[in-house]
């Protein structure tokens, strides 16, 4: 079984920062493909960035795009997203998911990732 558990979330002002945390446990392999995805009271889940198994790729919704840093740490199967210059749309509960494959690609799509953690809230105050 494989467990993921994200942590990190809380309340900031605009313009500040947060780091979520997304800790994997259980039968992955630390070269799986990891993403980020946030869902907003009303809204559909919607993609945030992803990082490559292999960790040299990268991707990110344009609305994050220069804000928001993926990372990982394979020795600690952890994968880090930073969120800097945080905006009251930014709220959000953020999932952190995992594809089973191993050295799978960063991809946008959700069905693409097999599992899932239970999100932490992350809300921007104006």
């Amino acid at each position: 079984q494989v467990q993921l558990v994200e942590s990190g979330g809380g309340l900031v002002q605009a313009g500040g920062s947060l780091r979520l945390s997304c800790a994997a446990s259980g039968r992955i392999f630390r070269s799986n493909a990891m993403g980020w995805f946030r869902q907003a009271p009303g809204k559909d889940r919607e993609f945030v960035g992803a990082i490559s198994g292999s960790g040299d790729n990268t991707i990110y919704a344009d609305s994050v795009k220069g804000r928001f840093t993926i990372s990982r740490d394979n020795a600690k199967n952890t994968v880090y997203l930073q969120m800097n210059s945080l905006k009251p749309e930014d709220t959000a509960v953020y999932y952190c998911a995992a594809d089973r494959a191993p050295f799978g690609v960063a991809t946008t799509r959700a069905v693409d990732y097999d599992y899932w953690g239970q999100g932490t809230q992350v809300t921007v105050s104006s």
